[in-house]
């Protein structure tokens, strides 16, 4: 017998693991408020072990940033290995009053249930987890290996979560040759939209030096407010690009402007501003901040201004092309569903952007219209319908040994 027959052979599933309604419920009555982990984790452990999956705990920490608990567990030691990846971790509630059902019962009304993470992303993960349960309870095969990769920071600064994940396991020698990544990727039913790529992320900080002085004497002070309007008018009109075949156009949005003013007759000293790129696969991080300097530097040399200008990124572009990992899933999908689900590049971003170096990924989970809302909600039909077309991918999976 295989090592991994005889891994699945020391464990099994509870019969509540194959229902993703029931884990759905049990992980959004946790209050996992990033970076606290409310007991998600611990219940994930607990469905877990006792199927023979080998599950570690990894507590990691950054001066200056909250500490963090995450979750690798897997079965098998032998590849193909397939991984799973998602967060238990929550933005806040908001406004709890404002809410029609308590936003951590996880009640259900009409077949609705309700809850703070119930679509972002709890529900994707107990969708997974029911998949993997009742494929491996029905007597699937298993010749690889099958792991979830579980961050409590996505929803937070993303520093102790995945990326540190990803390090551990390069350094304990964990290597996977698939991914899916579990958010709400569909747009109006569950099924039509796979996410096969992500725009990058860069945010610049803007800032324009001037001289303080009262409003009545403008000559004996340099105002820096209309400067940072000028520089930053040049970085927005500018196209950036007009799209590329997998991406929509790069868009440069501003987001935020300050001046450390209040008294109405003062001219400050400084102005500020920061700024966000989301940008596509013609572009870089590098070429991106010589572009936005260029045009900064020229407009100050027009106006004689005198600024700084910073850059973090939070995420680079990149694209998994159909072939065998996106295929499995199409299929899945269609089987399922009946739908052709459109691939898409577009939205926001997700930690497949720091999986992509490591192994092909691609995301798909529920519908993504009330994330982060109150009263976000997820149909129990869809549910039942992903956990169905998870189980679908991973014997399709297996069967095929899908590796890119």
């Amino acid at each position: 017998m295989s090592t991994n027959s005889s891994r699945i052979a020391e464990g099994v599933f509870a019969d509540e693991a194959c229902d993703p309604v029931f884990l759905t419920q049990k992980l959004v009555r946790c209050q996992s408020v990033t970076p606290v982990e409310g007991g998600a984790l611990s219940a994930l452990e607990a469905w877990l072990e006792p199927a023979a999956f080998n599950c570690t705990r990894l507590l990691f920490s950054e001066a200056g940033t909250p500490d963090v608990d995450n979750l690798y567990a897997r079965l098998g030691t032998e590849g193909p290995h397939l991984c799973f990846a998602g967060h238990t971790d929550v933005v806040p509630v908001g406004d709890e009053g404002a809410w029609t059902h308590p936003p951590f019962a996880a009640e259900i009304h009409d077949g609705i249930l309700f809850g703070r993470g119930a679509v972002d992303m709890k529900g994707g993960v107990a969708c997974f987890l029911a998949a993997a349960a009742r494929y491996l309870k029905g007597g699937g095969a298993l010749p690889g290996s099958l792991s979830f990769l579980i961050t409590g920071d996505e929803e937070g600064p993303a520093i102790n979560g995945t990326t540190k994940i990803l390090d551990w396991m390069v350094e304990a020698g964990e290597s996977m040759d698939a991914c899916i990544v579990g958010e709400p990727s569909c747009s109006t039913v569950v099924g039509d939209t796979i996410k096969n790529g992500r725009r990058g992320s860069l945010n610049g900080t803007l800032n324009v030096r001037g001289k303080q002085g009262h409003a009545a004497y403008p000559h004996l002070a340099d105002n820096p407010v209309p400067k940072l309007i000028r520089l930053l008018d040049r970085l927005a009109s500018a196209p950036l690009d007009n799209g590329t075949d997998d991406f929509e156009p790069s868009s440069l949005q501003i987001t935020v402007i300050e001046a450390p003013n209040t008294a109405t007759n003062v001219i400050p000293a400084f102005a500020a501003a920061k700024f966000n790129i989301r940008y596509n696969d013609s572009w870089d991080r590098e070429r991106l901040e010589a572009w936005a300097r260029a045009l900064c530097d020229k407009a100050a040399d027009e106006i004689g201004a005198r600024y700084q200008l910073g850059f973090e990124g939070t995420g680079s572009v990149f694209v998994t092309k159909p072939g065998p990992l996106v295929d499995t899933m199409v299929g899945a999908v269609k089987a399922v569903t009946g739908k052709s689900p459109e691939l898409s590049t577009g939205g926001g971003t997700s930690d497949a952007r720091f999986i992509f170096t490591h192994c092909p990924v691609i995301e798909f989970g529920l519908v993504n219209e009330t994330i982060h809302q109150v009263d976000e909600r997820v149909a129990v039909a869809d549910l039942e319908t992903l956990t169905k077309v998870y189980e679908r991918f991973i014997a399709s999976y297996f069967a095929g040994t899908v590796t890119g």
